[in-house]
Formats: structure tokens, C-alpha cells, sequence
């Protein structure tokens, strides 16, 4: 597996209703981050701020100029949704991520572990029992 390359599928295909936020999250931003919350109605982000229907694209995801590489301006805010992207090698190749590989795609097993000690940072850990 390889590191992420900053493709912007993931934020791509989620960024429009596929996303959920908890309530601890809305309540975080409200403090740290009051500019999130225009994007906030009703539980559910990435809403039009004046508008109030639900955006197409995360507002604050951000495409290099003529590259194929996307960044995010809210990066150590973000929902812990993106964060604990991706979560399965079976969603990775759903959604074609590009930092699979081939010799993951034939050991999807071995591939899983490598993910998880990957993403461990990212995650909550997995409650025992």
C-alpha cells in the first residue's frame, strides 16, 4: 500500500450528503471553529449557507491549480468521518483510492492489517470484549 497522494477521490464522492458529524463535533466547532458552523443546519454539514440544501462539494476542500491534487483547509477539524477514512480494503477499492496496489488487491487480508496499523493514528481504539 502506498501513501496517500492526495487524489481527492475520497473527499469527492463523500463531501455531498455522504458524510455524518456527531454532535460532539458540531459542539467542538461552535468554539474552536464558528466558521464551520454556516455549513452546519440541522446535524448535517456541508449545507448552503444561504440556501440551506445540501452542497455538492465540501466547501472547504481545494484543488492545486492543474494538478489532480486536493487539499483541505479544515484539515485538523475535519469530521472524524474523513478521518478514519478509509476504513476497509473492500471500500478502497470501491471507491478506486489510489493508494492501493495490485499485490493488495491479492492479499486483501494482509492488506487490511497493513491499513489498520496505517490508519491506527487516525481511529479510536477497538474496544476488547
Amino acid at each position: 500500500m502506498q501513501e496517500c497522494n492526495s487524489c481527492g477521490k475520497c473527499c469527492t464522492k463523500y463531501s455531498d450528503g455522504g458524510l455524518s458529524v456527531t454532535e460532539d463535533e458540531i459542539a467542538i466547532w461552535e468554539i474552536f471553529n464558528p466558521e464551520l458552523m454556516d455549513y452546519v443546519k440541522d446535524g448535517k454539514i456541508w449545507m448552503h449557507p444561504q440556501k440551506g440544501n445540501q452542497l455538492t462539494l465540501c466547501p472547504w476542500l481545494r484543488k492545486a491549480p492543474n494538478k489532480n491534487i486536493y487539499t483541505c483547509d479544515i484539515y485538523e477539524d475535519r469530521p472524524d468521518d474523513c478521518k478514519f477514512y478509509p476504513v476497509t480494503i473492500q471500500q478502497m477499492k470501491d471507491d478506486e483510492c489510489e493508494m492501493l496496489q495490485s499485490a493488495d488487491l491479492a492479499q486483501p487480508i494482509k492488506a487490511q492489517i497493513a491499513l489498520d496499523r496505517l490508519m491506527s493514528d487516525s481511529r479510536p481504539p477497538l474496544k476488547k470484549g
